[in-house]
């Protein structure tokens, strides 16, 4: 049967509690630190040589909805009452609202480092110390919003813009195209700084600290978007059926992305899963 992934602004206090507990248990085991190795591993940009599977690539929704189900497989094993809750953030748009409250994720960073000092997730509780990164830093940081520099979270609008474009993807596949679905729900654009930034990116953006770059697995608050991401592409593919992942075979020898990118019937790494096979997740979980 399937289970149901729901609003993080609509859990009650013992669900809550039971997400935070089954996710400090992954932490305790180590699990949760490979999935932060993971990221990193697979975290490759257009300029990188070899495969592109989890960012700027078409793969970038199928891989991190199996990146998702694999912890949520993890969680699941500690409490099977658990699942992932998403983030709406064309709805919870401040630093105060969901899910940054002290029963949940814990608020945001203090001025000097950015170190977040409240939640259970705060390094000072001793359950949350950062193992696996990119820096030597060992606590949780945010900069919500980035007061001295401000940045505005995406818009509904900003967000159906990428809702109505009926093509999942197009040539040549990568973070440079201004067509598609996945391009504009992951948010790569032109031009200097983070200004080109459309949803995805411009929520890691807007959180800061931890979630800036490869390691940002380390901030727990990269499950909840992600959720809500994959909920928009549960709801595109809903409103635009029969449209399928693309590009649906692979680039011929002698394209620039030849070998560099994950066509429909592919094997996804490092799960050997194909996107096709990830498209249909209604026998597994459903969103309220």
């Amino acid at each position: 049967m399937a289970y149901t992934r729901r609003d993080a602004a609509t859990l009650t206090r013992a669900e809550k509690r039971r997400f935070v507990k089954a996710l400090l248990e992954v932490k305790r085991r180590g699990e949760y630190d490979e999935f932060v190795r993971m990221h990193i591993e697979y975290f490759s940009s257009d300029g990188e040589q070899g495969l592109r599977a989890a960012h700027m690539a078409p793969s970038f929704l199928p891989w991190h909805r199996r990146f998702l189900l694999e912890l949520e497989r993890a969680l699941r094993r500690v409490d099977s009452s658990v699942t992932v809750p998403y983030w709406d953030w064309t709805r919870d748009r401040t630093t105060t609202s969901a899910p940054w409250t002290a029963d949940l994720l814990g608020g945001n960073g203090r001025r000097f480092d950015h170190q977040v000092m409240t939640g259970p997730f705060a390094y000072r509780e001793g359950h949350w110390a950062i193992k696996v990164n990119v820096t030597d830093k060992v606590f949780l940081t945010r900069d919500l919003g980035h007061p001295r520099d401000p940045i505005a979270l995406p818009t509904k609008s900003e967000l159906e813009w990428a809702l109505k474009d009926p093509v999942y993807d197009v040539a040549p596949w990568d973070s440079t195209v201004t067509r598609g679905f996945r391009n504009k729900v992951e948010g790569w654009g032109t031009g200097p700084g983070d200004t080109p930034w459309h949803n995805h990116n411009r929520v890691h953006g807007w959180v800061g600290g931890a979630m800036l770059g490869a390691a940002s697995v380390n901030d727990p608050v990269f499950w909840l978007h992600h959720a809500f991401i994959d909920l928009q592409w549960y709801r595109w593919q809903r409103r635009h059926r029969g449209v399928r992942y693309l590009p649906a075979a692979p680039p011929r020898p002698g394209d620039a992305q030849h070998g560099r990118i994950v066509a429909r019937h592919q094997s996804l790494p490092p799960w050997g899963v194909t996107p096709d096979e990830l498209e249909d997740v209604s026998r597994i979980y459903r969103y309220a």
